[in-house]
Parts: C-alpha cells; sequence; structure tokens
C-alpha cells in the first residue's frame, strides 16, 4: 500500500523586508597627520528608536594581540561598550575583526548577521562608533525606516575620526 501525505503552508503576507536585506556599510577612515598614528577601533550596531541595541554588527580592534590583549582599549568604544560591549565575550564569532586602515571601508552583512528580517516595522539607527589610541572618538549614526520600499541607501558625515558613512539595505 502506499501512503501519500500533502503539507500545505499558508503563509502570511510579508513586506519585502521581513524576507530579509542585505545591507552595505560604507565608511570612511581619515588619515590623521599626527605624531603617532594608531589605527581606530570601531564598533557598529543597530540601534531601536529607544537606543538599545537591536544587533551588533562589526567591532574591529587588533585580534591578533598576544593573550587577547587587543580587548584592552576596545572599552575605548564608550558608547558600544555601555550598551552592548561589557556584556559579551570577545573575539565575537562572525562579528569580530581586524582594525582597518585608512581610507574607504566596505562591509557587507546579510540577513542572519543582522536580523533585520526580525525586525518589527519602525524607527532604527546604523550607529557607527570609532575611537583611537592617543586619538579622539567618535560616533556616527544615520537613521534608517523599517518597513523598505525598495533599495534605500541613507548618509551622514563624521567630522574627525571618521568621513563620509554610508548605509545601503537591499531588500
Amino acid at each position: 500500500m502506499k501512503l501519500q501525505h500533502t503539507l500545505a503552508l499558508t503563509l502570511p503576507m510579508l513586506s519585502s523586508w521581513a524576507v530579509g536585506a542585505d545591507l552595505a556599510v560604507k565608511f570612511e577612515i581619515p588619515q590623521l597627520n599626527v605624531a603617532e598614528y594608531h589605527r581606530p577601533y570601531v564598533a557598529m550596531w543597530l540601534e531601536r528608536a529607544d537606543q538599545s541595541v537591536a544587533a551588533n554588527l562589526s567591532v574591529l580592534y587588533d585580534v591578533k594581540k598576544k593573550d587577547n590583549a587587543g580587548t584592552k582599549w576596545v572599552k575605548d568604544l564608550r558608547t558600544w561598550w555601555r550598551k552592548a560591549g561589557r556584556d559579551v565575550e570577545l573575539p565575537i564569532d562572525g562579528v569580530s575583526g581586524a582594525t582597518r586602515s585608512a581610507g574607504e571601508q566596505t562591509i557587507s552583512f546579510g540577513p542572519a548577521r543582522t536580523g533585520i528580517d526580525k525586525l518589527p516595522a519602525g524607527d532604527y539607527k546604523l550607529v557607527i562608533e570609532a575611537a583611537r589610541e592617543s586619538g579622539g572618538r567618535e560616533l556616527v549614526r544615520v537613521p534608517f525606516t523599517l518597513p523598505l520600499k525598495g533599495k534605500q541607501t541613507y548618509s551622514a558625515r563624521g567630522k574627525e575620526e571618521l568621513g563620509a558613512v554610508s548605509l545601503q539595505i537591499t531588500p
């Protein structure tokens, strides 16, 4: 006797952003003319309207220092550290990475990394914070709104430790 099973699935209508979205963050690290130049540590995260952390995207620091000594200066990313950093163990798999040199940098994130496909409609911000040893600290927020209506690009600009910052979200 041959058994036949049929499985019917019904899915609610989902807006394009809920299916998943790719994020590309382009940011500029300016070359500073200082006596002692250190590459900045950089943290990126998504922030809800109430300023709570929706997702850690990237934490760039000196990951190759012996005995994980690069984490010593991560606390200089003060805003990220207070909101999320002190509650995680570094390195964070898939989030931690090496510092970047001066110039334009691009990092892309899929929906699994960002959790954007699980976020409810509302106002959010991409937050990028940079801090340098023997240098300054800067925070740039790039606001965006969900649900998306097609491919969206948003931008902001830093003044010292960061230059142009842009966020491109593609559903």
